[in-house]
């Protein structure tokens, strides 16, 4: 198809010019990619007084716009493309609601679009039935004139044309492309008013990167547009399965505020004892034989407490996990069989870390861990070392996804007749930019 030609007939070119000759439409009409015209209408008109508008036939509030230079305007446009597949299209609120869908048809089915701006009570309706082949609305409201809304389309049409997006993947992933709406996007700093960048995102893992977004788009558009969501057909058996993950996602709670955390006090130690029976019951409701020999216990959070490694989590002003973060060495985590850790690197130890209930599946497990990472950088630490039982299996995914390698086996000092066997895992901590 040959380059796309876009006229405006408006009452107001320079306007319109302004803000479609700047910037990425700008640069491509400059490649001869788009050509873009404003036409003034009130140049076609046949009275001295250079007359649009005349009151209307049966009376009424404010004026119409005359047929006669609308008409004479659209000639001359449609003079100068007699070789091309020409589309003219009315703004107007009585038109059809403006769609993604809408523009891909109009760049793929034509090379000619005609824009016709009416104002005041509208256009002579036989200029419609005569000259116009379709009517567009850009929603159930009504402006002063068309003029904003061809600026919408002009601008929505030519960015799908080849050659003017630097990528297709500029357009392909956005709101609307395929029925549901973007993923969030982020850029730095990491950390902007307690406010962190999901850290699927930093790991350079781009086939995680990409589910993540995915999801990311199922979730919005069925919270901010279930209208949408309710018509979108998943594309295949991994668009499905990412789709019924993120429809059980939905269900749970979504974190609005900053997640933080910060030395504990004694005052809190009741709630983090709460909370770590919650993480006990837990692990015995999963049949995994970790936490169910008295250990931890009170004394021993009291310890951690004293030593100021007991970190509360919080969301916003409320208590949601804990964990305890050590730099001390403890022989029994040294004594690692089936591998070894990383040799002559300062590390930290994270133990005994629970969130709570209400925020299980929420994303705040992975908050914790680079809390934890954070808080290891600021004590020197280059490593960061955690343990967990075989079968916690959502601990160990958890770990994984969250770049934590598996170093070998631990043998636990617990009470016997019960597994006494943990997998090590161990993260390099990379300075954050």
């Amino acid at each position: 198809m040959s380059q796309m030609r876009i006229d405006i007939l408006t009452l107001f070119p320079d306007t319109v010019n302004a803000v479609l000759h700047e910037s990425i439409l700008g640069r491509a009409a400059d490649k001869g990619l788009v050509e873009i015209s404003c036409v003034q209408i009130r140049d076609y008109t046949e009275n001295k007084q250079c007359q649009v508008d005349d009151y209307p036939y049966g009376g009424g509030w404010g004026c119409v716009m005359m047929a006669q230079p609308l008409k004479s305007c659209l000639d001359s446009v449609m003079s100068t493309a007699s070789d091309r597949h020409s589309r003219v299209i009315y703004l107007s609120p009585q038109g059809e609601p403006y769609t993604q869908e809408t523009a891909k048809r109009l760049v793929r089915d034509y090379d000619h679009l005609v824009l016709v701006c009416g104002h005041y009570e509208g256009v002579d309706e036989r200029f419609i039935e005569a000259c116009v082949d379709e009517e567009i609305s850009l929603g159930d409201f009504v402006l002063t004139g068309g003029e904003i809304a061809a600026m919408a389309v002009a601008d929505s049409v030519c960015r799908l044309v080849p050659g003017v997006l630097s990528d297709e993947q500029c357009y392909v992933g956005e709101s609307h492309w395929d029925g549901l709406l973007e993923y969030p996007q982020y850029t730095r700093p990491e950390l902007w008013e307690g406010r962190e960048v999901p850290p699927v995102l930093l790991n350079g893992d781009h086939e995680k990167v990409e589910k993540w977004r995915r999801k990311q788009q199922f979730l919005r558009t069925m919270e901010k547009r279930p209208d949408l969501f309710e018509k979108f057909v998943p594309a295949d058996k991994d668009d499905q399965k990412l789709l019924e993950d993120a429809k059980k996602e939905a269900g749970r709670l979504t974190l609005t505020e900053p997640v933080s955390c910060r030395a504990a006090t004694a005052e809190e130690l009741p709630a983090l004892l709460a909370l770590l029976d919650e993480g006990k019951a837990l692990l015995r409701e999963r049949g995994i034989d970790q936490w169910q020999d008295g250990y931890p216990d009170e004394s021993l959070l009291r310890a951690d407490l004293a030593r100021g490694e007991l970190y509360a989590v919080r969301h916003g002003g409320e208590l949601a996990g804990f964990f305890v973060l050590s730099t001390r060495e403890e022989p029994w985590q040294e004594a690692i069989s089936d591998g070894k850790w990383t040799p002559e690197l300062p590390y930290a130890t994270l133990h005994r870390s629970v969130v709570t209930e209400k925020y299980r599946g929420t994303g705040l497990s992975e908050k914790l861990l680079a809390l934890a990472e954070r808080e290891a950088r600021a004590l020197g630490a280059k490593a960061l070392r955690t343990d967990t039982h075989k079968k916690n299996k959502a601990v160990l995914r958890l770990l994984r996804e969250n770049g934590y390698r598996y170093r070998g086996n631990i043998v636990w000092p617990v009470e016997p007749g019960h597994d006494n066997m943990g997998q090590a895992f161990e993260k390099i901590l990379k300075d954050r930019k």
